[in-house]
């Protein structure tokens, strides 16, 4: 078994990917990852990539800030320090609804961050990986896993007929900035 873990084809148009993708997917191929300098409209439904559950982690992180905030303001203002302060009740509701709203809001936002960070291995000291430098600059690169497609030459003149500029063959996983 060689060494070589992807199969890059290297194109200079977003549509000859497009139409490479197609091509792969007519044989059976299946493509590891794409990389791109820009966003393509309904790339992610090509590649069958599924929905992000980022919302569901918003949802959990905003209800465990309204719990977190109401909480807070019950234990302060009920529980702890109860002050009867010109006949008013210890137990606000109205007067709790800014404080637990922009709590919920806080965390909310903070967890979504965290989440995505994490993710997608976004964490600081980490050196910037990726398959080719120029996908960042101009080209449009499809990264097959040279692995589980074995009959590398079909994959080149895949590549190659779809309009590929370059195919070259990857030793490494990735290839750092440095």
């Amino acid at each position: 078994m060689s060494n070589t873990k992807y199969i890059l084809g290297s194109f200079a148009d977003p549509d000859d990917m497009m139409h490479g993708i197609e091509k792969l997917q007519a044989n059976n191929i299946s493509i590891y990852d794409c990389f791109t300098p820009m966003p393509i409209h309904g790339i992610e439904a090509k590649l069958g990539v599924k929905p992000s559950r980022l919302p569901i982690a918003a949802f959990v992180f905003g209800a465990l800030g309204t719990c977190l905030g109401f909480s807070l303001l019950y234990y302060t203002m009920a529980h702890d320090w109860p002050m009867n302060v010109g006949g008013k009740p210890s137990l606000p509701l109205p007067n709790f609804v800014p404080v637990t709203f922009e709590v919920t809001i806080l965390l909310c936002a903070l967890g979504m961050v965290a989440t995505f960070f994490f993710r997608n291995h976004l964490f600081p000291g980490r050196t910037p990986r990726v398959m080719d430098l120029r996908a960042s600059d101009d080209r449009f690169i499809i990264a097959v896993d040279a692995h589980e497609n074995t009959d590398h030459a079909l994959v080149e003149s895949l590549l190659t007929d779809a309009g590929a500029v370059e195919v070259k063959y990857n030793e490494r996983k990735y290839v750092s900035y440095e």
